[in-house]
């Protein structure tokens, strides 16, 4: 199974494994599992951490050659992933959770989430909170 993980679970695997909640933990250690991470949470993280946000201290270029080298994916943002942001239901306000289940939906992949609100969007998202 193709799995896509939100900004706070991908910072975790890679940086704090053990905040991890108990649901994600088997669906990240099953190999048969494909672990993608969006270039939108790059973004994301890059963004908040040039804020100043103490939740995001991490160099999003470090990050990714980190991730990248553990097997993960990286999923591109696609024109067809931006349009598909129309056909969303207005459930969450945030542009990069926006565009992660936009990504989960297009590709028909699973979006594992923390984020209870995010989780109420149809289609692949999974609350592992």
């Amino acid at each position: 199974m193709k799995l896509l993980l939100d900004t706070h679970l991908l910072l975790w695997a890679a940086g704090s494994p053990g905040l991890l909640p108990a649901a994600a933990r088997p669906l990240l250690e099953e190999t048969q599992n494909e672990l993608l991470f969006s270039a939108a949470s790059l973004w994301e993280i890059a963004v908040k951490n040039a804020l100043g946000r103490s939740d995001f201290q991490v160099d999003a270029r470090v990050l990714r050659r980190g991730l990248l080298d553990n097997g993960y994916q990286e999923l591109v943002i696609t024109s067809e992933h931006a349009v598909s942001i129309a056909s969303l239901p207005p459930i969450h306000k945030d542009p990069f959770d926006r565009i992660l289940v936009a990504q989960a939906t297009v590709e028909g992949i699973v979006l594992l989430t923390m984020d209870a609100v995010v989780a109420q969007y149809p289609g692949p998202v999974r609350h592992v909170g």
